[in-house]
């Protein structure tokens, strides 16, 4: 049977017979959802008796995989699990078993079982997964099926009552598209253990298979080091001037400067290829991202000679008519092909805002050829050594850059506004020039090569030259009929049409975008809808509808959040959280207006999520059970800015805040702001902890970060804290809080009295707009106490 039609039957069996979820039905066990899979109600339990079993002598991704689960196990439960050899599966032993098609051990299981495994069944990247009471079974397709299975399998492992067991299951699935990527910025050097949890712990466990790493100058170079001192001072000047990309002269507008790869910095050869091993280790390909032609401005710090605009500040073009513009740039690509060892190189080529006519060298010429030959030259450099091309596929596109000549203004950023009529109404004495447009079709059809893989990021509506809106599945066709192959470009989980438009053959995958720092602030804070939700379209044929995605998100946030941080909150390690009373300081009561709402329907007793717990006011609507202070910015709010002297007295491991703020802020994405990502998210107030020898450590809260509204009325997800409905059990409304626990820096400092203040007159990034009035909502406050020493036996 052909892969679609194995597709299109799973999902009629999938709506028949999964239960894919536990006790939520918008929870799936495993995500990206399988594309078949039964829960049978059984549990595998793990035990002092459970092991892992590998052949006598076992392949290299056999002992991986063991050391994966091993590692796993004692990293996230404390469990210490032994790997034995075998020649033959034991019986009446708990075994996990886990391997390719080739592993003798598999091949016993799959023959004993009658279970159909095979390189073409379920295929490539695809496994089987069998949980019963008494084993765990992986079977890959391949390597990386079988390192997918142990993915899922560990979306399966729980703890309860100090139990480790395992959800029984079967599963068979397999990728629906085979290019499944995240385009990001290369990480800076205090980010790399950061970015291995993130390949290991997101990327592979999501089941990504491509990152797509812009790399520009971070690289030490052996040949051209004056590129890495470029890249530093044009950091530098770029931060402290507060701007995320210099002009050009007319302050005419330049590329996206991407200064903020490598985290302002510089990484050795040595560091960037052991994390290129590492995420193959994951089956993860990178795909180093070189820009070419633009965004170019890494190459031209110290070659001012080789820029189109020479008495720009900062060129960000080079010249395709300088033979000496290829020299520098193939010595570049050289170096980082030599480190990276990649199948394929993206070359950048999008967004051309060279004012034509202003480069000697190039007066005169189409750029539509200078366009073609500099793309001809790279494509060819690159075969020499055997390596793939892929780039930006705006210039390929008439619908997307108009016919040859563009126009551009000083006044407005090029493509906002698309007549000079409105250019010159925003500013009368704005310098007009020419742009680059996009190649004529039929020299495209006839010159560019057509295995050069296309990121079409122009899948949503695009603006014709005419001022005509039209879809972007017309783009999508374009590319497929001038015999490109494609992915999705700035992936986002809320492309329109999904289904219809990937069964088409020139569609092979996406690759969500990052376009800040690669941090875990960053992602976390920002990506995670998009990054998950892209995950599961590119693997799964079965889609949540946005709000259901949305929810998924929500409650994947804090496993997600502990897994690329590396940190586990202490009241995960088994100690019990001590409520602090706060009744002397609240000073607002259930049905007051706080604001615009009120909190009506809040319940009160003990609250818990985990091993947080929450003593909240039991009372009447006339008795006050919480602190509210007001985050002043557009208005005149009558709650107060401050709440001080809340007693805590206490050394204590980490204090637990149950907040939120009474309606929602402002959470702008952080490339608005590279050079100060966390004010990106409105700054509602701070928590000031106020130690024993008076010393004061300030914690931010910030929207989208560790608080949210309570009636969650956004898409937004909190990264940094915990979402607790805290509503009456009869309320047909939730009541959300979030649960922020903030580690003791000073452990063995008593901690005298925690301070809630509210800004005021926050402004927005670039806009400088206040924020709206708001009011910080402090329901509950516990603290997980020293632990005690155990008494002498």
């Amino acid at each position: 049977m052909s892969r679609i039609g194995r597709i299109s039957i799973s999902v009629a069996i999938f709506c028949l017979i999964t239960n894919f979820c536990l006790a939520d039905s918008s929870k799936p066990l495993i995500f990206p959802i399988p594309q078949q899979m039964q829960v049978t109600g059984d549990s595998f339990p793990i035990t002092d008796q459970t092991v892992i079993a590998i052949p006598e002598k076992p392949a290299q991704q056999d002992t991986f995989l063991a050391k994966f689960l091993t590692t796993e196990l004692a990293d996230r439960f404390g469990f210490a699990i032994k790997t034995v050899r075998t020649s033959n599966l034991p019986d009446n032993k708990n075994i996990i078993l886990a391997g390719t098609v080739s592993n003798p051990l598999v091949k016993q299981y799959c023959k004993k079982n009658k279970i159909a495994l095979s390189p073409t069944d379920p295929g490539a990247e695809g496994y089987a997964l069998n949980v019963s009471k008494n084993i765990v079974f992986i079977g890959g397709s391949d390597e990386a099926g079988a390192l997918y299975g142990v993915q899922s399998l560990r979306q399966l492992i729980c703890k309860k009552d100090g139990k480790l067991t395992v959800t029984a299951v079967h599963v068979r699935d397999w990728p629906y598209k085979p290019f499944r990527g995240l385009r990001i910025y290369v990480p800076g050097k205090d980010s790399l253990q950061f970015f291995k949890r993130f390949l290991r712990d997101f990327m592979s466990l999501y089941k990504y298979n491509k990152v797509i790493l812009e790399v520009n100058a971070v690289m030490r170079f052996d040949k051209h080091p004056e590129l890495n001192i470029g890249a530093s001072e044009f950091a530098k000047s770029m931060i402290y001037t507060r701007r995320d990309r210099p002009k050009g002269p007319h302050n005419v507008i330049q590329d996206s400067a991407h200064y903020d790869a490598g985290d302002y910095g510089l990484l050795e050869k040595q560091e960037l290829a052991d994390i290129v091993q590492y995420a193959r280790q994951h089956n993860i390909d990178v795909i180093p991202e070189i820009p070419s032609l633009t965004h170019s401005y890494y190459l031209l710090f110290h070659h001012r000679d080789l820029a189109e605009i020479q008495d720009a500040e900062w060129p960000d073009t080079y010249c395709p008519s300088n033979p000496k513009s290829y020299e520098l740039l193939f010595d570049v690509l050289d170096e980082y092909i030599e480190v990276i060892k990649p199948n394929m190189v993206h070359i950048g080529h999008d967004e051309w805002r060279m004012p034509v006519g202003t480069c000697e060298k190039c007066k005169g010429k189409k750029t539509s050829d200078l366009f073609m030959q500099d793309v001809t030259k790279i494509y060819n450099h690159l075969k020499t050594k055997n390596v793939k091309v892929a780039m930006w596929g705006d210039h390929l596109m008439e619908s997307v850059r108009g016919k040859e000549l563009n126009w551009g203004s000083s006044a407005i950023f090029p493509g906002d506004v698309w007549t000079e009529k409105k250019a010159r109404q925003v500013d009368p004495n704005a310098y007009i020039y020419n742009l680059p447009g996009a190649m004529p079709e039929q020299q495209v059809r006839d010159s560019i090569p057509k295995d050069i893989l296309i990121f079409n990021w122009f899948w949503s509506k695009t603006q014709e030259i005419e001022g005509v809106w039209s879809g972007g599945e017309k783009n999508d066709l374009k590319l497929q009929d001038m015999g490109f192959k494609q992915v999705y470009g700035n992936f986002e989980a809320n492309i329109q049409n999904w289904a219809e438009r990937t069964k088409r053959p020139s569609i092979i995958g996406g690759a969500s975008s990052s376009w800040s720092a690669t941090t875990e602030f960053n992602f976390g804070k920002d990506q995670m809808i998009d990054f998950l939700g892209c995950a599961n379209l590119l693997w799964s044929t079965h889609w949540p509808d946005r709000p259901e995605l949305i929810e998924i998100v929500r409650d994947r946030t804090p496993q997600i959040r502990k897994y690329i941080s590396g940190k586990t909150d202490p009241s995960c390690d088994g100690d019990s959280a001590v409520p602090i009373d706060l009744a002397q300081h609240f000073n607002v009561a259930r049905c007051d207006q706080i604001v615009s709402a009120n909190l009506c329907n809040l319940r009160g007793g003990t609250i818990t999520a985990n091993k947080k717990i929450f003593n909240v006011v039991d009372a009447n609507s006339d008795v006050k059970c919480a602190i509210a202070v007001a985050t002043k910015g557009t208005g005149l709010i009558t709650l107060p800015n401050e709440i001080s002297g809340i007693k805590i007295g206490k050394d204590v491991t980490s204090l637990i805040f149950l907040h939120a703020c009474q309606k929602p802020a402002r959470n702008f994405l952080t490339y608005t702001l590279l050079y100060n990502f966390p004010d990106t998210a409105d700054l509602l107030g701070w928590y000031e902890i106020v130690y024993e020898d008076g010393f004061v450590e300030t914690i931010p809260l910030r929207y989208g970060v560790n608080i949210l509204e309570w009636n969650q009325s956004s898409e937004n997800y909190c990264y940094a804290a915990k979402r607790i409905n805290c509503a009456k059990e009869n309320s047909d409304k939730p009541l959300y809080f979030y649960a922020f626990e903030l580690t003791n820096a000073r452990l063995g400092k008593k901690i005298e009295q925690i301070n809630l203040r509210g800004t005021t007159g926050f402004k927005a990034p670039k806009t400088g707009q206040l924020i709206e009035d708001n009011a910080i909502v402090l329901l509950a406050i516990s603290t997980l106490e020293k632990r005690q020493i155990p008494p002498n036996p």
